[in-house]
């Protein structure tokens, strides 16, 4: 199964895609640090560093999936919600692409606050140019949480199938087992440098995380969010103030603060997913990452759906 990966930022929907069997074929960035990152963990993927709105996937008629993550801030609870009234709403650049190529699906993921009342004529709208197109598109929001991610993070989900596919389709089922706390998760990581408070810190630590927030050009420095965020992860007995370069060394007293590596790996990427750029860039692109467990989750649903039409398609022939 191949794929076309657009606004692919740091890689978490490409590489949890690439965990359910799709095969990146082009990937489509904007940031030279997203870029950089793209390349140095996947140095045969086919990164495309530019504008999604200059791209065209004419060149893959057919493809397997489209998918994504376009720009939050249009929809986010922390900007001003305009939209489609604001000039970083790609969702019709990712329209434009499926007339362009009409795949046998699309995955696209974005804010919660995109599921808020003030947004329904807009997705009605997308959905019914996907219908008129001849898939069938429905909405969804998910907790990453449910996923085995230590992270309060709801995104919503557009999944859109071609009409002999979208009836094999269903969404991912939470799992079993409870996603570890931030102290569970972050443990080894507090102790690389021997602080031996670490013990105490976990204990303390003892539920998932807030959403992690990647902030945008005009932010500052990086920071765990705006203060209600900052009083949740304080709350887990960590500084969200700012990130530390390294864990806390033997002596250290207070609240801890995290370091890109303890961020990338509450967000579910692994340990060997290098983040190219200095510590802003490099956090911004954890911060605004979709989490690679739940994109495994949705991609392997998505591509059971594939497989159960295809088999249905052969039975029909026989």
């Amino acid at each position: 199964m191949h794929s076309i990966e657009i606004c692919a930022g740091a890689g978490g929907q490409a590489l949890g895609l690439e965990q359910a069997g799709f095969d990146h074929l082009d990937l489509v960035e904007y940031e030279p640090a997203a870029c950089a990152t793209l390349r140095c963990n996947r140095p045969e993927w086919r990164v495309i560093e530019g504008d999604v709105r200059k791209y065209s996937a004419a060149h893959l008629p057919g493809i397997e999936l489209v998918a994504g993550g376009v720009p939050c801030p249009p929809f986010s609870h922390a900007g001003k919600q305009l939209g489609a009234d604001d000039e970083r709403d790609l969702f019709p650049e990712a329209l434009r692409l499926v007339e362009e190529c009409r795949p046998l699906g699309l995955m696209l993921e974005n804010v919660r606050g995109l599921l808020d009342p003030r947004f329904a004529a807009y997705r009605e709208s997308i959905l019914t140019r996907l219908k008129a197109m001849g898939y069938e598109a429905e909405w969804r929001l998910l907790q990453a949480s449910d996923y085995g991610v230590p992270q309060l993070r709801p995104r919503s989900i557009l999944v859109a199938l071609r009409k002999p596919i979208a009836e094999h389709f269903s969404w991912p089922t939470p799992k079993l087992v409870e996603a570890p706390t931030v102290g569970e998760c972050l443990h080894d990581l507090m102790a690389a440098n021997g602080w031996d408070g670490v013990s105490s810190w976990r204990d303390r630590a003892n539920a998932i995380a807030p959403t992690l927030v990647g902030g945008s050009k005009k932010h500052g420095g990086p920071d765990l969010g705006p203060t209600r965020a900052r009083k949740a992860w304080a709350g887990l007995g960590v500084d969200g103030r700012g990130l530390a370069d390294l864990a806390p060394v033997s002596g250290f007293e207070g609240d801890p603060r995290l370091t890109v590596r303890m961020a990338a790996r509450i967000q579910g990427f692994p340990d060997t997913w290098e983040l190219s750029g200095k510590k802003t860039a490099a956090y911004r692109q954890v911060g605004n990452a979709f989490p690679p467990p739940v994109a495994k989750a949705v991609g392997q649903q998505i591509a059971a759906a594939f497989e159960l039409a295809a088999n249905a398609k052969m039975k029909k022939r026989a």
